[in-house]
């Protein structure tokens, strides 16, 4: 893990998830993955968006802030299909799943609304990829 990731990750859990910086106000989830070919745990935090009809479900986007790939977690969520969240106070399990279409669409534009850096994002990215969004939404245990 990057010192930067752990310095966020530190002060998240420090401050019942708040962090600042350039993270002042921003909504941040911690997303607990497995590394497809590793193996090993790791800890990312993220920008979310919540879901305004459906309180258990939250929205990230794997912008890796404009790069030409997408990050590996990207790769590791959607290869597992679940994950673990810290938000705020709470930590549970999530079932993950990709948007595609207009509903990707929708959810990218409003937090690109939101947070304008993602629109910023999206103009490095045109022609070579578009920023994958995905849905993590609360897994109640059987």
């Amino acid at each position: 893990m990057s010192d930067w990731n752990a310095k966020i990750i530190a002060e998240f859990r420090a401050n019942d998830g708040r962090v600042g910086g350039p993270f002042e106000g921003a909504p941040i989830v911690l997303v607990h993955h497995v590394g497809r070919r590793s193996g090993k745990q790791n800890v990312t935090p993220m920008m979310y968006l919540p879901d305004e009809s459906d309180e258990s479900t939250v929205y990230v986007f794997a912008s890796t802030g404009g790069a030409p790939r997408n990050p590996a977690w990207y790769y590791n969520l959607t290869a597992a299909g679940h994950a673990r969240v810290e938000r705020g106070t709470d930590a549970y399990d999530v079932t993950v799943t990709e948007l595609t279409g207009a509903e990707r669409d929708r959810v990218f534009d409003e937090q690109a609304r939101r947070f304008p850096g993602f629109a910023e994002y999206a103009e490095k990215t045109a022609g070579i990829r578009t920023i994958p969004v995905l849905a993590l939404r609360h897994r109640e245990a059987a």
